[in-house]
């Protein structure tokens, strides 16, 4: 399945070979991944699984991880799309909005652009009626990504492996 969402600046597409390095890179910086998990950065070959992992939900379910690339340039800053958010049994079954742009292209309303794409094919081509996004408490710049999409909060719970305190956010599809 071949799917591409364009937003003015940028491209959201599955991933290719050329990717890996690019994504391996901002996945290595430590302030990216701060509050990802339990902060840990990850390597080529964890960024290749997880990008892999990525392609197979594609595969399997229709839905996931989009590679974010800049229209201009055609420079890859990161992920933005759906997944199942399987580290919180609690929330399941649910889809998850998410986003990971590395940390020169923060501050310019990307995630925000990127994620109401998604979010625009998560309600109206996958025709899911409930969205989740989950972030850890603290983590104010994605709390205010989730707020500019129209998501509210719904529960503040904690991860279930690492005790990290999380926060859960939701929109459901107007009939």
């Amino acid at each position: 399945m071949t799917t591409t969402l364009r937003t003015p600046r940028l491209t959201l597409r599955r991933w290719r070979e050329e990717d890996l390095e690019p994504m391996a890179a901002i996945n290595a910086d430590p302030e990216v991944m701060r509050w990802i998990g339990d902060g840990s950065v990850q390597d080529l070959r964890q960024t290749a699984a997880g990008i892999a992992a990525w392609e197979r939900e594609w595969d399997e379910r229709g839905i996931g991880l989009f590679a974010a690339e800049l229209r201009q340039g055609r420079q890859l800053v990161g992920f933005v799309g759906l997944s199942v958010p399987r580290y919180l049994p609690e929330i399941l079954p649910a889809v998850e909005i998410g986003w990971r742009l590395g940390r020169a292209h923060w501050g310019r309303g990307l995630a925000t652009e990127g994620a109401r794409a998604a979010l625009d094919f998560a309600l109206r081509d996958r025709g899911l009626a409930r969205v989740v996004s989950v972030h850890a408490i603290g983590n104010d710049a994605s709390e205010r990504v989730m707020r500019k999409l129209g998501m509210r909060a719904e529960r503040e719970t904690r991860h279930p492996a690492l005790g990290v305190p999380l926060r859960v956010h939701v929109l459901e599809a107007r009939p």
